[in-house]
């Protein structure tokens, strides 16, 4: 799955073209890279996302097409 889909689907970011937006302008990281918005997340990736000064590190646990909104915080677990 698309980099910018996986976090719009697990909720960590609301809309896709902000997390599109995001990947773009180099806020977003996967295991310790700077990702683009097409990177294919897998299971174990470490992807770390800046929101202005605070810094949000989370470990990629599934990855499902569609989930739940109850559901979401179970495809990541947080780090640190």
């Amino acid at each position: 799955m698309r980099l910018d889909k996986y976090l719009k689907v697990s909720r960590i970011i609301k809309r896709r073209t902000v997390a599109n937006d995001a990947c773009d302008t180099e806020h977003v990281e996967v295991n310790g890279r700077r990702a683009k918005a097409s990177y294919d997340v897998k299971e174990g990736d470490i992807i770390q996302i800046t929101f202005g000064q605070k810094t949000l590190k989370l470990k990629v646990l599934t990855v499902k097409d569609s989930v739940a909104k109850a559901d979401a915080a179970s495809m990541y677990e947080i780090v640190e």
